[in-house]
């Protein structure tokens, strides 16, 4: 739909456009797309936004004041090419497009504002915000926005493939069921030919994306595991990832995968968010601290090398000193290889904005940092523990030394390694020394495609 409102009567066509994309890889995933979009139309990308025609602000809505940093880059935008006597075309995607819609038009005076399950719409939204109408699009249809999109050209040699999008779960602080919508999965087929898209235009590896990824299910009853099976016999494909995933929905086939398909990285992103039972009760979460951690031993028989990671919120409304030991004794008794951690942040709309309780700044900020100096504590001694392995490392691009490349080790580690080699090779590779964030690899050979 559209929502009249002039703008300045001397735009023109844009000719260039530069994609800024915040947040998770499903974002990065879905400027990747948006960016295939335009250049479809015959519009060229630039790196450089203040040079652009077009800018697309591809927006996330999970960190605190997101709706204000999307205006405060747009006033960025517009004064440094008001400096140089400029009106660039202004479009806001994603999900505070998707929470903010009109608002943002009536305060910010954008050009396009468009949602994540409309993007595809894009191209005509441009064109209407030339011909002078403010253009937004914020629906959530039924119909699938991927058999519009353009088929996959050049990719890197890591790829994302969105699988699944929204969320059933509604936890209390999270804003995804509102600005992604309820989950939906993609069909079976088109996400194995956009996979082989994908591996003929370059990737080595891809990673399967979703709100709530490993609640993927097609209508003939196959799950993700399935999914993961038929894109391991595509030829050239040399590793699959998926993230990010639930544990109501790690289904003993998906354990079963990493015991059984070799290119299934040994990796599992799998948020916790707490270690205590009534704080996850609080949330919403609908596991318990004792069913994630009996959920992790059935992982690890499995697949016994894997590397965990996962995602924690210090500071949830009335979360005492006590609840916050149990998280940080959560910590200590899985061993996360890497993990992301944040202070609450109460986002509008969301039953946890309005409980009681709300931590005191100063107490989450101090919090913050025991959780995070635990959990580099022990990515530090995964890293070191790796000294030693052999492994393959696929390298994505050069690094800052002459002769320098760095790539993924399968435990997404990052492996520096030296010598005359190109991006998208699989090296085998032994690990040498180890950082607290990255390692040294000494190559062996180039593994066989």
């Amino acid at each position: 739909m559209s929502v009249p409102a002039k703008t300045p009567p001397q735009k023109t066509s844009p000719k260039t456009f530069h994609v800024k994309s915040f947040g998770c890889q499903m974002n990065v995933y879905d400027g990747e797309r948006m960016a295939e979009l335009m250049a479809a139309e015959g519009m060229v990308a630039t790196d450089d936004a203040h040079t652009a025609d077009l800018v697309v602000l591809n927006t996330c809505h999970i960190r605190e004041k997101a709706t204000e940093k999307v205006y405060s880059d747009i006033g960025r935008v517009r004064k440094v090419a008001g400096a140089e006597g400029r009106t660039p075309m202004i479009a806001v995607a994603g999900c505070v497009a998707q929470a903010e819609g009109e608002e943002i038009v009536r305060r910010a005076k954008v050009d396009v504002v468009v949602g994540p399950q409309a993007y595809h719409n894009l191209p005509k939204l441009v064109a209407d915000a030339v011909s002078g109408t403010a253009a937004l699009d914020t629906d959530m249809p039924l119909a699938s926005k991927f058999a519009a999109l353009p088929a996959r050209r050049k990719v890197a040699p890591g790829a994302f493939l969105t699988v699944q999008e929204g969320c059933d779960k509604f936890c209390t602080y999270c804003v995804v069921p509102y600005t992604r919508g309820a989950e939906i999965s993609r069909p079976f087929a088109a996400i194995v030919d956009e996979a082989k898209a994908l591996v003929d235009a370059g990737a080595r590896e891809i990673t399967l994306l979703g709100q709530n990824v490993n609640a993927w299910t097609d209508g003939d009853g196959r799950g993700l595991h399935d999914l993961i099976r038929a894109l391991d016999r595509i030829h050239g494909l040399a590793r699959i990832r998926y993230t990010t995933s639930h544990p109501n929905d790690m289904a003993q086939g998906l354990i079963d995968a990493h015991r059984d398909v070799e290119s299934l990285m040994p990796f599992l992103h799998l948020p916790v968010q707490a270690g205590s039972d009534r704080v996850l009760r609080a949330m919403n979460r609908q596991h318990t601290r004792d069913g994630y951690l009996r959920l992790l031993d059935r992982i690890r028989a499995a697949r016994p090398d894997i590397a965990l990671s996962g995602d924690f919120i210090v500071g949830f409304p009335g979360e005492t000193e006590a609840e916050f030991a149990e998280t940080l004794s959560l910590v200590d008794a899985v061993g996360y290889a890497q993990a992301y951690s944040f202070k609450y942040s109460p986002r509008p709309g969301t039953p946890a904005a309005t409980l009681g309780e709300q931590i005191a700044a100063e107490v989450m900020d101090e919090r913050l940092q025991r959780l995070q100096a635990a959990l580099n504590r022990d990515q530090a001694a995964f890293n070191a523990a790796s000294v030693g392995r052999e492994c393959s490392v696929l390298i994505e691009r050069r690094g800052k030394r002459d002769g320098q490349w760095l790539g993924k080790s399968p435990w997404l580690q990052s492996v520096h390694v030296v010598g005359p080699h190109a991006i998208g090779d699989v090296l085998d590779v032994t690990l040498t020394q180890a950082g607290p964030l990255s390692l040294t690899g000494e190559v062996r050979a180039l593994a066989a495609a």
